[in-house]
């Protein structure tokens, strides 16, 4: 656990760096609880691995189920947390505000925010280079829409060359 923190909630636009801190987390011992999806997968992307793709009607299912801890709809794909999966310590997630917006207070006060906020100039060429299912503006569009007045963080990280050793100073500083 870091600071006493149950889990560790990554925030950012697209192309913001979530993935590689994500990354470098795992490599420090933090298990990353993979998200659930409708969207399709992107060039190089493996199921089990950076996503659990779905159909929507297998997702809707588990909504019925309450299997759910939070999901949301983002550019008309299903996204989401299963319940089981938050409440295992010592993960890492990959959220949206809308996402964070469900957390109850204590689970909230239980969870290190981290806000990643990138240049858009960065972000755009990084998105040009995926293979996306989504286009660049499209993303940019939706991002700001949804980041707007966003302030639900506790660590926010706008450096895009940061590294697992800028990171551990953001959170002796927090």
């Amino acid at each position: 656990m870091i600071l006493n923190k149950k889990r560790i909630i990554l925030c950012g636009r697209a192309a913001s760096g979530k993935d590689f801190l994500r990354k470098l987390l795992q490599e420090s011992g933090f298990k990353y609880q993979i998200s659930y999806t409708t969207r399709p997968p992107r060039e190089n992307e493996v199921d089990g691995v950076d996503y659990l793709f779905l159909s929507e009607d297998s997702f809707k299912d588990m909504i019925a189920k309450n299997e759910f801890y939070e999901y949301v709809v983002f550019n008309n794909w299903y996204y989401g947390t299963s319940r089981v999966q938050f409440n295992e310590v010592g993960s890492v997630f990959i959220m949206t505000p809308a996402g964070l917006a469900h957390l109850g207070a204590k689970d909230r006060d239980e969870s290190l925010v981290v806000y990643l906020d990138m240049p858009e100039d960065i972000r755009r060429a990084r998105i040009s280079e995926r293979n996306d299912a989504d286009s660049a503006e499209r993303r940019i569009i939706a991002d700001n829409k949804d980041f707007q007045d966003f302030e639900n963080y506790d660590i926010h990280i706008d450096n895009p060359d940061f590294t697992i050793e800028t990171f551990s100073e953001s959170i002796e500083d927090y």
